[in-house]
């Protein structure tokens, strides 16, 4: 969309005022690389949007296609005009925080986001050993209610079903419960005392917890109190 002003703001509005090119840019600046790495972290884009999204920011040099050797497909690198936006995605996220967060739904609370996230949070360095699997129960949702992150040296993958291998910690609890603990609304303390969260295995990866599992860049950021919906 071109909006025909000299404005450095509308310039900038025309590269990333589309729908769905803000995350997108998150997706990138979170090291989403291949195009199903990008899309599982957006939801419900369709294959052909992104495909015209990402070709239209490498267009705008915000990002640079490789092809992957050996393999069919491509990968995708922010440039330096990408990577500059990440102090501006973190602030708008601060920004949503204080000022958008009454816009939030039950319907928000999307179990395959909150798993990529919480993949992404883990440091397998921080967890002695070559593999650990850690498997989550969310008692409240009907369908799929385990899910595996399987934590190797070189990285963390997410089961939707039983790897069959020895779990080593297990957390129990309700989707809204890991959200808000993970987002820094609630301490593990907090939610455990209350008889909400349930965490077991082995003592000290659950002793260090939060050690190897990565609270959210927002947790310590201010915010505005949470919808009387999501605070019950």
């Amino acid at each position: 969309m071109q909006y025909g002003q000299f404005c450095p703001i509308s310039k900038a509005v025309e590269i990333l005022g589309e729908r769905w090119t803000i995350l997108i840019v998150r997706e990138l600046l979170c090291g989403g690389r291949r195009f199903n790495q990008i899309q599982r972290g957006l939801g419900d884009i369709s294959p052909a949007l992104l495909t015209a999204r990402l070709k239209f920011l490498e267009q705008e040099g915000m990002l640079v296609r490789r092809k992957i050797p050996g393999q069919r497909g491509y990968e995708y690198f922010p440039t330096p005009a990408c990577e500059a936006l990440l102090p501006l995605i973190v602030n708008l996220g601060e920004w949503g925080l204080l000022w958008a967060r009454h816009n939030v739904v039950d319907a928000d609370l999307d179990v395959e986001l909150l798993m990529l996230y919480l993949e992404r949070s883990i440091d397998p360095a921080m967890i002695p050993g070559k593999e650990s699997i850690i498997q989550f129960k969310f008692r409240d949702l009907t369908e799929q209610q385990n899910w595996w992150l399987l934590v190797k040296q070189d990285g963390v993958d997410t089961c939707i079903s039983d790897p069959g291998r020895d779990v080593s910690v297990y957390v129990t609890c309700t989707l809204r419960t890991m959200h808000d603990v993970w987002m820094g609304d609630r301490t593990y303390r907090e939610a455990m005392d209350a008889g909400d969260l349930l965490i077991e295995g082995e003592p000290s990866l659950v002793r260090n917890l939060r050690n190897w599992l990565k609270p959210s860049i927002f947790a310590e950021a201010d915010r505005a109190p949470l919808p009387a919906r999501l605070a019950a």
